[in-house]
């Protein structure tokens, strides 16, 4: 048949076989010697994270009314923050303050691309860090190169041995001033000197003393690259008119070393662009990757590679701006449009969310008040002919003052209040009240009647706090 597929015999294929011995690592596990670098958006960087550091360190020590200031003791249920008290029942504040930083990271990122990662996420802060260390110890990235590559002696010992105590006891401060904000920081530290944190508080401290030292001292890039969800879904939010680092290839290309006397026109006829390929721009970038090659997710806008660049285009007396924050739209030639409707869309709803955080806190009553019946006993007849019915108050006082509430009913004529008409509640604390309510069978209309139980505040300045709860009045 002319139509024939032709068959080929596979029994005479030969099989590859692994190579024996050591295998060539792969290229993306090998480890990245990040040169240090200078330049303003290095110095903005670092004094910028400077300041959130001194934040997180300082901010669990602050006292507010003789007590932490910002406290999430998670065993109590109870979040303070300042004046504001947040218990479970609030549980719609945090929401609104969860989606408000979802919301105010997708504006950011929709305008200026990965930002956050490159100057206020806690990976990246305590990376640089734990690399300044790095170079007080063993050197420049050259020096730390050659240091792994020699063989094990004293000097290499001694300064890898003060480099790891030194990641450890930055790791320790870290891991105890943030449990600090869960349980109260100045015992926490007392204890912890002493030995005598209970189990789940030295556990946390531990446990986040490794993470530190795992995350910046040896993951360092791969939980940007590989773990951290941010870098996978932030190009839905990137735009042509979104600011990015960016390097621009029609200045830049082709590359090539030249002399420091070679003049522009020179280079034209040569068909050199601007870039002289240092690798400078590689060798400063904490992810390892080349910026030259285009937008990537491991991109962390950091800008190292802008003020690497920006010194070499000095030194060639260039003009700046070869590696830049700037827009797909600029680099094509177009104008970059600042108000578009996406980060309007962003900046509107995060607006109009943030007026109703605002408002639900404004208007937050301090007082919740919950009522449970006795349920062994609907009713019960007393000696003197009266309708009894038992309550149990669980009063709440959600601000961090001792207040003093008055007890009363409403909606049920010629009634009496057996119990305490009046209590004292500490900051943060519930009080159980029982109480019971009588009034004479004639009063009522029928056998479900609903009434209403009122706690009113009477130490609040200005106009005291009222909770008027209702319930049932039952008899037959």
């Amino acid at each position: 048949m002319k139509n024939q597929i032709p068959v080929k015999d596979v029994t005479q294929v030969k099989i590859h076989q692994p190579e024996k011995g050591p295998q060539p690592q792969d290229p993306s596990r090998k480890r990245i010697y990040v040169r240090a670098v200078q330049g303003p958006l290095e110095t903005f960087r670092r004094y910028f994270g400077f300041i959130f550091l001194a934040l997180f360190a300082a901010l669990p020590w602050i006292s507010y009314n003789g007590q932490q200031a910002i406290l999430l003791d998670i065993a109590q249920q109870r979040f303070s923050f300042f004046s504001l008290t947040l218990w479970p029942q609030d549980l719609t504040l945090l929401a609104w303050i969860f989606i408000i930083a979802a919301f105010a990271l997708f504006f950011v990122t929709t305008f200026a691309g990965r930002v956050w990662c490159g100057f206020m996420c806690p990976q990246t802060t305590w990376t640089y860090m734990f690399v300044w260390l790095e170079e007080k110890f063993e050197g420049g990235r050259h020096q730390r190169m050659k240091l792994d590559q020699r063989p094990l002696d004293f000097d290499k010992f001694w300064r890898k041995a003060f480099k790891h105590l030194s990641w450890l006891l930055i790791a320790l401060l870290t891991s105890l001033t943030f449990v600090g904000y869960f349980t109260p920081i100045g015992e926490l530290f007392i204890d912890f000197i002493r030995f005598e944190t209970g189990f789940w508080a030295a556990f946390a401290v531990w446990f986040f003393t490794f993470c530190t030292y795992g995350n910046a001292g040896w993951m360092r890039e791969i939980m940007c690259t590989h773990i951290c969800p941010y870098a996978r879904f932030q190009s839905v939010m990137f735009d042509k008119d979104t600011f990015t680092v960016a390097y621009d290839k029609q200045r830049g290309e082709q590359r090539g070393p030249r002399s420091r006397k070679t003049g522009r026109e020179e280079l034209a006829e040569k068909g050199l662009g601007d870039c002289i390929d240092c690798q400078l721009c590689v060798q400063v970038c904490p992810t390892g990757i080349d910026i030259r090659n285009g937008l990537q997710y491991e991109c962390i806008n950091c800008g190292a590679c802008v003020d690497a660049c920006n010194g070499v285009m000095d030194k060639m007396d260039y003009p700046r701006g070869l590696i830049s924050y700037t827009t797909e739209t600029r680099l094509t030639g177009g104008t970059t449009h600042i108000v578009r409707p996406k980060l309007v869309g962003y900046a509107v709803v995060l607006t109009v969310m943030l007026g109703f955080l605002v408002f639900e806190i404004l208007t937050r009553v301090p007082l919740q008040v919950d009522i449970l019946r006795d349920r062994n006993q609907l009713y019960r007849e007393t000696n003197d002919g009266l309708v009894e019915n038992v309550y149990t108050l669980k009063i709440l006082n959600k601000s961090q003052q001792q207040q003093r509430y008055s007890i009363s009913v409403e909606g049920l004529d010629e009634h009496r209040l057996i119990g305490n008409s009046e209590v004292t509640v500490q900051g943060g604390e519930v009080y159980v009240e029982p109480v019971s309510v009588a009034t004479d069978p004639y009063n009522l209309d029928s056998s479900m009647q609903d009434i209403f139980i009122v706690v009113e505040s009477l130490d609040t300045q200005g106009e005291p706090v009222r909770v008027r709860t209702q319930t049932r009045f039952l008899y037959r």
